[in-house]
């Protein structure tokens, strides 16, 4: 087999999938099989299992390849967890290893466990798509019998294929010729794109959506104030943390910040079974557990807080939300367990605030961007209601970048680099990089400054910028150096106006587009540059202001002549969340015109006559 009809010009489909998810034993049985057509195609021999922290682990990976001849080559490896970048603002972890001797024409197959933490069983899926066209595919799910079982599928099925239907107590699907599915940059989570089946366990058999979310809301309402409601441990805490004479917003701030001193061990790495039994951690039953013994997971810190500044006599409204990092929430397909993390709302000054102190490095007022622009439901005994958590203002977030450098005669651009990310920017990298060593995090940094600059560059990191704390902003300085940055003609210099235009260079240049495109979160890049040429080089033509504003995203560009030297200014905002591929063409204008802009040039003139 050298080509697929169905699939012209695949560097390789799969043959055959199958998935046996087994929600009694919590577990999944998956196995591929992939032919490679190209030489090319190779590089779907770097196996990559994607999976989410705290939602299960990767078990008994087996794989082996087999060559047209018919000999087989085993898999004796090493298996390695790392974060896999498949395209701009579209990454994920995952366990990855390389088969060996994989040729044009070899078959390679893999087969492995995913073992899940209990209760995920409550969302399970069947993932039809995937990047390589599929020839023929097997799912099941053996469900769990203690519940009601409905499932759907909300894009659709692939063409010709029936719904799953209940064979023996097991539900089944068989299915073929599944298109590839399309990665771009900056799309919604993948999983939430392709085709595929979702299940839902319930005890609730309510049909109407409002009932059954207030239902919902009460019950779960009753666990969080079994929880928290402990008013006296509470009072006595708030004592030891704020002071008389602090302002409202003051005292609200220290209970954050003492909360996030609480050791979240959901930002910890995975630890072996024998790690566990040495440290021995006690279950958390209430709010005061977590206070005594200094730590708990990510959502009972959150719960504290909220304990806390209700103790403290602040309005605080405990509130369930529906992340967007993995699925999109829909009320209307009552899934409770799409409600997934809790945030605190707090009337201050008459106004709502939205806190997240269980998020490690979140500072106070920020939320992580998969906690905004979502849907929350607010929890209490009649029923609560729902809220939309607003989305930050694009100027919040974002990197500013300084840098003040010197030209020489030969075109090369050198001096220092100060890199400040802001709100969201910031509490990403922190999360990140969280659980990297100081040498990982530098080579972050540094890979990160030279994906700004269309050009190979020279970099080192000067100070240890401070990755532990909660503060707003997070700050890097460089030594930076550029070879070949101007060119020379004569007796005039040509230089690109713009340093770090790399991120925006080919952003955007697909003429069509398949899926919405998700920014996450709204930024406002800056840039200040202050080049001196050498003594031998005079400023001789400087471009026109540029300035590109189509309401929800803005460009702007100036040069100017400071003294011997010149300064150049650069401003990009997206104010944007989502936006729908009929509107891709006027986004794809626009950062055309941003691309337009930082190609301008810069003209030095030698100073020899």
């Amino acid at each position: 087999m050298a080509s697929e009809p169905k699939a012209p010009g695949a560097m390789a489909i799969y043959l055959y999938r199958q998935l046996d998810r087994d929600d009694i034993e919590n577990r999944e049985f998956h196995f591929d099989r992939i032919k490679i057509f190209s030489e090319e195609g190779r590089k779907y021999a770097d196996i990559e299992i994607p999976f989410f922290k705290g939602a299960g682990n990767i078990k008994n990976i087996q794989a082996r390849t087999i060559h047209p001849d018919g000999t087989i080559v085993n898999f004796d490896g090493k298996v390695y967890e790392k974060t896999v970048v498949k395209a701009k603002g579209v990454k994920f972890l995952a366990k990855t290893f390389s088969m060996a001797d994989v040729q044009a024409g070899s078959i390679i197959e893999y087969r492995y466990t995913r073992i899940l933490p209990i209760g995920f069983v409550y969302d399970s899926q069947w993932l039809l798509s995937e990047e390589l066209f599929t020839k023929h595919a097997k799912f099941s799910l053996h469900p769990n019998q203690r519940y009601a079982l409905q499932w759907s599928w909300p894009r659709g099925l692939p063409a010709g294929t029936g719904p799953p239907l209940m064979d023996h107590h097991v539900v089944r699907l068989e299915t073929q010729d599944i298109p590839a599915f399309q990665i771009e940059d900056y799309m919604p989570p993948a999983d939430e794109m392709k085709y595929r089946v979702d299940f839902r366990y319930t005890r609730n058999t309510e049909k109407d959506p409002d009932k059954f979310w207030k239902q919902q809301a009460q019950f779960l309402w009753q666990g969080v104030d079994f929880f928290t409601n402990r008013p006296k441990a509470m009072e006595q805490a708030v004592a030891q943390i704020v002071a008389p004479e602090d302002t409202p917003e003051r005292k609200l701030e220290k209970i954050y910040a003492r909360c996030q001193k609480i050791r979240n061990v959901s930002f910890e790495r995975e630890r072996t079974e024998q790690e566990n039994d040495r440290e021995k951690l006690k279950d958390i039953q209430t709010v005061e557990d977590v206070w005594k013994r200094g730590y708990g997971n990510g959502k009972e810190i959150t719960w504290l807080f909220f304990a806390l500044a209700r103790a403290a006599g602040f309005e605080a409204i405990p509130v369930m939300i529906a992340t967007r990092n993995q699925h999109f929430f829909d009320a209307r397909l009552m899934n409770p367990d799409r409600l997934n993390t809790n945030v605190v709302l707090v009337k201050l000054a008459g106004k709502d605030i939205y806190l997240d102190p269980g998020v490690a490095f979140a500072s106070f007022g920020f939320l992580p961007w998969d906690e905004t622009g979502v849907a929350g439901r607010i929890l209490d005994k009649d029923g609560g209601a729902w809220v939309e958590i607003p989305l930050p203002d694009a100027s919040l977030s974002g990197t500013r970048r300084v840098a003040s450098l010197h030209l020489d005669e030969n075109g090369v651009v050198e001096g220092r680099v100060t890199i400040t990310y802001k709100g969201i920017s910031a509490l990403e990298r922190r999360i990140d990089e969280n659980q990297e060593d100081d040498e990982a995090r530098r080579k972050f940094l540094d890979d990160e400054l030279k994906s700004y600059v269309p050009l190979p560059i020279e970099v080192k990191l000067t100070n240890k910028p401070d990755w532990d704390s909660s503060s707003p902003e997070l700050v890097a300085e460089f030594h930076f150096k550029v070879d070949g940055w101007a060119s020379t003609a004569g007796r005039r210099t040509f230089m690109p106006a713009v340093l770090f235009g790399g991120g925006e260079k080919h952003l955007f240049e697909r003429e069509s587009r398949v899926h919405p495109v998700d920014f996450q979160f709204s930024y406002t890049d800056e840039d200040e540059v202050t080049v001196t040429p050498s003594a031998g080089l005079q400023i001789s033509n400087l471009p026109q202001p540029r300035n590109v504003d189509v309401k929800a995203c803005l460009y702007s560009l100036t040069t100017e002549k400071k003294d011997e030297s010149l300064l150049i200014k650069r401003r990009l905002m997206v104010n944007l969340h989502m936006v729908d591929a009929k509107y891709y063409v006027s986004l794809r204008n626009f950062f055309q015109a941003v691309r337009t802009g930082d190609e301008q040039q810069i003209v030095l003139s030698s100073g020899a006559q």
